[in-house]
């Protein structure tokens, strides 16, 4: 009998800890590790939200940048963390990308981490010089077809180098990779001329075509994009079907308890409703999503699936 009573005590005693931690969620800093340079589309949308939790949470948010292996090193770092609802990765498409192309990783997307929730999605934009002479897709293609030409992107297996690499099966042209770690870097290379074209991301590339730094020739969406309604659409610039986008999410290790996911989770969807960041998305061409967490964990598994199979067909798989 005493042995039952102990047991229940001890018992009750861990439920009311554990609801007292609860409570008091969060009691310090939490960490976001971001796996690019700062000014690349992800590190945007990780202090988009970061500056929001610090005035909901009465916490700071510090964004923690990584950069390095396309963003892995970072999910490296977080996979190996505390599961303690204080440390966050700020993931891309490229982490669903860099599961089927890379052979060896030091974490597993689905295994290590559970999905908090998916913050935003953007297109890309094809990218020239302002004073290239390119001024449209089929210009690209002409030139492509007759010399090599060079394009950057944020990193071997980034969303960048797969949507070039779509563009460049699908309009049988010849073009040569040179990655950089991160948007920001992709973007001064093709502003200083080292490159001829670039795709970058929306929050990278539109604040450069608006102040004339680069020009936008084509977006990678399906739809043109309101953020600059006038540049088409690589689809309907004469590569039909083409359509790739970008999308920024958030992950947690797994072990993370409950409460600090739905805590995150509650404020970051909040935090998406506000005007003040709406307003800030769609001035980078980014349209805010939110959700559960049961629904991004059901979209990465799909997105790891869909570009499982642009992997294989392109033979990307590196070691």
């Amino acid at each position: 009998m005493k042995r039952t009573v102990f047991a229940l005590s001890a018992l009750a005693a861990v439920l009311s800890a554990g609801q007292v931690a609860a409570q008091a969620y969060p009691v310090k800093s939490i960490r976001f590790l971001v796996g690019y340079a700062p000014g690349g589309g992800t590190d945007i949308m990780a202090r988009v939200v970061g500056a929001k939790l610090t005035e909901s949470l009465g916490q700071q948010l510090i964004v923690d940048n990584r950069p390095g292996a396309n963003a892995n090193l970072a999910a490296e770092i977080a996979s190996k963390a505390t599961p303690d609802g204080y440390t966050v990765l700020f993931i891309s498409v490229s982490h669903a990308i860099s599961k089927p192309l890379y052979k060896k990783l030091g974490y597993d997307l689905v295994r290590d981490f559970t999905p908090l929730i998916n913050v935003s999605s953007v297109p890309m934009f094809v990218v020239v010089p302002p004073s290239s002479a390119p001024k449209s897709v089929a210009d690209v293609i002409v030139l492509a077809k007759s010399k090599p030409i060079n394009y950057a992107s944020s990193g071997e297996g980034s969303p960048e180098h797969i949507a070039a690499e779509m563009f460049k099966a699908m309009t049988k042209t010849s073009m040569t990779h040179v990655s950089y770690k991160g948007g920001a870097p992709s973007a001064l290379a093709l502003i200083s001329g080292e490159v001829q074209l670039g795709f970058n991301t929306a929050p990278v590339a539109v604040p450069h075509i608006k102040s004339g730094k680069m020009r936008a020739i084509a977006v990678t969406s399906a739809k043109r994009n309101p953020a600059l309604p006038d540049v088409p659409t690589v689809a309907e610039s004469g590569v039909p079907g083409y359509d790739m986008i970008n999308w920024y999410g958030a992950v947690v290790p797994t072990g993370t308890p409950a409460f600090a996911i739905n805590r995150l989770n509650a404020d970051i969807n909040k935090a998406l409703q506000l005007p003040d960041v709406q307003q800030r998305l769609a001035a980078l061409g980014a349209d805010p999503l939110g959700g559960s967490a049961a629904e991004f964990d059901a979209y990465i598994k799909s997105e790891i699936t869909k570009y499982t199979k642009v992997v294989h067909d392109g033979k990307l798989q590196q070691q």
